[in-house]
């Protein structure tokens, strides 16, 4: 038998480009390649981009280096939200072989030849209009838990923000497709899965290619909780406009999906969420957080803010601070406003210092330990599931609550993706909780 080839991937970003990544490597592994890790030598690397962080192209370069440390002579292939914004930037960086966009990421085997190094990066990428049909995709990598894309793209026009530009429109996937996903996933003795996308709440927007909804995200919710052998769902990021009331009284009686929100706000201030172009005002967001407290008491809900948007004035973070404290909420991630070319934000007037992007970054990140702190302590004496991950990190196994407090106890291997019945019993000095057992689930 000929020699396979071997092909190492790496991901920068979200949960969307790992399902996204996991996919392009099962297409790869069918066309005759072996895929190792990326701290192995391969014949080619594979490198999923990221346009959100702030340093995607200082990350991306580094990236590059590990591969051409690891083997000089390796095909990189350069893919993703980044390689559709800046193609030329990414070819140009010495080492890159071929970078593709949104539409052509999916049929890389298709672009490579003999895998020999080309002397400039070779780019293939369309015009973001062209994005407008869905792949799916999901990741099957961590055991424990399983990213499965059920939609792609954005309609919003947010001013800070460049997916639209790198993933095109909103689309998603046939109902039937995700549920044959799920039920594949679920044959792989993963006990939970991640629904993942851009706007995933957009959810059956552009099913069959046209802007109409076939089905709306609470029919994918109803669907998914019938699928046989899955133990938990969970809802990634989902927008407060679009997380209905319907939503989450199905979540607080549904058999699989845990009761974990994650609902991005970015800002806690009408004005500034008017300049963001965002499609509610805080006070949707309130009444979404009390809906949940009403029927899911012990929901955890997860924040994403930004902080030094142009225009955010003291006054205006310090709303966004109180309002935030004053919430029932358990954890925040905190983004600094970071320009990004080609959007509207990048033009506007009153630049945040970055000195004082720094300091108001660094007040939400300690609320966020305090809303934590709470929240664990809110738990303790409480009995819970807890689905345990697969890393010894320093003689303990770790593990998440379907509520998402994170918990530790001594190392057992055989504690593995499996999920246990416990008691919540005291906070540690790391911040994680210890435990109880109280019996064997799985």
């Amino acid at each position: 038998m000929k020699n396979r080839k071997k092909v190492a991937f790496y991901t920068l970003g979200c949960k969307l480009n790992f399902s996204e990544t996991s996919t392009i490597a099962r297409n790869l592994q069918d066309e005759g390649f072996d895929r190792v890790d990326f701290e192995e030598v391969a014949d080619m690397y594979v490198i999923n981009t990221c346009s959100v962080t702030e340093n995607a192209d200082k990350q991306f370069k580094q990236v590059v280096r590990k591969a051409m440390k690891l083997n000089d002579k390796a095909f990189v292939a350069a893919v993703g939200c980044y390689a559709q914004l800046k193609p030329e930037e990414l070819a140009s960086v010495d080492g890159v072989d071929l970078v593709l966009g949104a539409t052509e990421k999916f049929k890389l085997a298709d672009y490579i030849n003999d895998l020999s190094k080309n002397d400039f990066g070779e780019v293939h990428s369309c015009e973001i209009a062209e994005a407008d049909f869905y792949v799916g995709s999901y990741s099957i990598g961590d055991r424990t838990r399983a990213f499965l894309k059920v939609q792609d793209g954005c309609d919003y026009k947010c001013t800070y923000c460049t997916i639209p530009l790198a993933r095109g429109i909103s689309r998603s996937d046939e109902l039937e497709n995700v549920l044959k996903n799920a039920s594949e996933i679920s044959k792989q003795n993963i006990k939970e899965i991640v629904l993942t996308g851009v706007n995933i709440g957009d959810y059956g927007k552009g099913e069959f290619g046209n802007k109409k909804h076939e089905h709306t995200f609470l029919e994918l919710v109803q669907e998914l909780d019938k699928v046989e052998g899955i133990e938990r769902l969970r809802i990634s990021s989902i927008e407060p406009n679009l997380l209905k009331n319907e939503t989450i009284e199905f979540v607080s009686k549904s058999r699989t999906f845990v009761p974990h929100f994650h609902i991005p706000l970015q800002s806690g201030s009408n004005v500034i969420l008017k300049l963001m172009k965002r499609r509610y005002q805080r006070e949707v967001y309130t009444e979404r957080v009390n809906k949940i407290r009403e029927v899911i008491p012990h929901a955890c809900i997860g924040v994403d803010v930004i902080v030094g948007f142009p225009g955010e004035t003291d006054e205006h973070f310090l709303e966004t601070y109180h309002f935030l404290n004053e919430m029932n909420i358990s954890y925040l991630h905190v983004f600094t406003y970071s320009e990004r070319d080609n959007t509207e934000a990048a033009a506007m007037e009153g630049v945040v210092p970055s000195n004082v992007r720094a300091k108001r970054s660094k007040m939400l990140r300690g609320l966020s330990v305090k809303k934590r702190r709470a929240f664990y302590e809110s738990q303790l004496g409480s009995n819970r599931t807890v689905l345990f991950e697969s890393e010894n990190k320093e003689g303990y196994i770790h593990g998440f609550t379907e509520n998402y407090v994170k918990v530790k106890t001594p190392w057992n291997p055989e504690l593995v993706n499996t999920l246990h019945d416990i008691n919540l019993t005291k906070i540690d000095e790391d911040g994680s909780v210890r435990m109880d057992f109280i019996t064997a689930l799985v």
